[in-house]
């Protein structure tokens, strides 16, 4: 009797120090949505990393619903989570998910969007200002100082759509250019072909448009192409549509992001917070202009 208790207290024991390291090797991404190929070569690029550092990696999709990210993130403080990777539905929004993981005392790294509220202590991003700006100059290369121009913005209230946003009005005002229209199409391609169909004919006489990521500007193309008409189409992400799209020639251009390097990048911080290091706050990745 004595040695089937001894067996049985060992199995025991091993059984917590098992739990105890799958729990220690345990980090969790939120993604604001997997139907979208940027969001998903993010993923990728995380999933890679973690398996190379020996992490387990939780991956959950929210669906772009602030409501399913906080459930996402409620699920995640019971779960032996040691930090938690978050790329924002909306960066006002996210705050709640944010103060949750605070709360259980997990540290928090947000991904390509930034959060408004929240102790969050590493932001791994593109320099989303820069991309907008990159956009912008050479919309006005292509078209000249003054030329009606278009924009789709994405969803109000993330930080990639307002900082996207102003640095395409920094590019816009340098240049002298006249947006005549400038509307959310939530960096969808559905959206952007319903809403660039609209402008198109509100505004026949546009030369160019800026769609804040690949997404939007393969929609718009298809509107511009089923009206007949001939603009130049820049979007941003460097997707491998939009890449394809500006090869081919109809795209003029994509700002480039690297998703697959963000999502890396997350998990090598994650790896250095517990590793007791210090993180940067701020930490850019770089941007290319990707033309034919």
């Amino acid at each position: 009797m004595k040695k089937i208790t001894t067996v049985l207290s060992a199995a025991i024991l091993a059984a917590s120090f098992s739990t105890a390291a799958s729990a220690k090797d345990t980090l969790a991404m939120v993604v604001s949505t997997l139907n979208n190929p940027f969001f998903v070569s993010m993923k990728a690029g995380a999933q890679k990393e973690a398996k190379k550092l020996g992490y387990n990696l939780i991956v959950l999709d929210s669906q772009n619903d602030p409501s399913k990210e906080l459930s996402n993130v409620e699920d995640l403080t019971v779960r032996g989570v040691k930090v938690l990777l978050i790329n924002p539905t909306d960066s006002d929004a996210v705050g709640n998910s944010i103060r949750l993981a605070n709360k259980a005392h997990i540290p928090v790294i947000t991904l390509d969007r930034g959060a408004n509220h929240g102790e969050v202590v590493s932001h791994v991003a593109s320099n989303n200002v820069l991309g907008g700006q990159m956009a912008g100059n050479f919309i006005a290369h292509k078209v000249g100082r003054g030329a009606k121009v278009l924009e789709l913005q994405g969803i109000p209230g993330t930080s990639a759509a307002r900082e996207r946003g102003e640095g395409f009005a920094r590019a816009v005002k340098a240049n002298q250019l006249d947006v005549v229209g400038s509307q959310p199409a939530d960096f969808d391609r559905t959206k952007g072909l319903n809403v660039m169909e609209n402008l198109l004919e509100a505004h026949p006489n546009a030369k160019a448009v800026f769609a804040q990521n690949d997404e939007m500007a393969l929609g718009a193309l298809r509107a511009v192409r089923a009206a007949g008409k001939k603009l130049v189409i820049v979007g941003f992400d460097g997707t491998k549509d939009g890449i394809a799209a500006v090869k081919s020639g109809l795209m003029a251009a994509t700002v480039a992001q690297q998703p697959e390097l963000i999502g890396k990048i997350g998990v090598d911080v994650a790896k250095k917070i517990l590793d007791g290091q210090s993180v940067p706050k701020d930490i850019p990745v770089p941007l290319k202009l990707i033309t034919k």
